[in-house]
């Protein structure tokens, strides 16, 4: 296979590596696909530099600023806003509203806090839905809330 169908191949894979990014998201095909295309244009252009010993450095070289350049083009094109979680522990001192009465007895009772429903149960009497709440503690899977005077 002479250097020009091979250069081919790899713009050809390469293209298809970042057709699957762009349908699947996550950087995982960005690096190998931009390195791909760019070798098989230098292939398709005639300059095969795997021939020559000094070619091999050449090609880690393009490949180390490739990379770079693709990771830093990427990273501007991402969103820098972190992902909000909450986990029960975080959410001790938090208030919210009772969606689905609650009381001391079973965590059956549904409380909002934020976006996030959350299984509850109270320190002591029951407490209707529409009621402001604050999580006094987390057990297990659910939290224990108590009404807000």
């Amino acid at each position: 296979m002479d250097g020009v169908t091979f250069g081919w191949i790899l713009i050809i894979v390469g293209a298809v590596l970042l057709l699957i990014e762009v349908n699947s998201p996550g950087f995982f095909a960005a690096v190998p696909a931009t390195i791909l295309i760019i070798f098989g244009i230098l292939l398709v252009m005639g300059m095969d530099v795997f021939i020559y010993p000094w070619g091999i450095v050449l090609a880690v070289a393009v490949a180390i600023i490739a990379s770079y350049i693709t990771i830093r083009v990427y990273s501007t094109m991402t969103p820098k806003m972190v992902p909000t979680t909450l986990s029960r522990d975080s959410v001790v001192g938090m208030e919210g509203t009772v969606k689905v009465p609650v009381d001391a007895s079973t965590i059956s009772g549904k409380v909002v806090i934020g976006s996030t429903e959350w299984s509850a149960h109270s320190t002591g009497s029951t407490i209707a839905a529409g009621k402001k709440v604050k999580v006094v503690a987390s057990e297990g899977v659910h939290i224990v809330v108590e009404e807000v005077a």
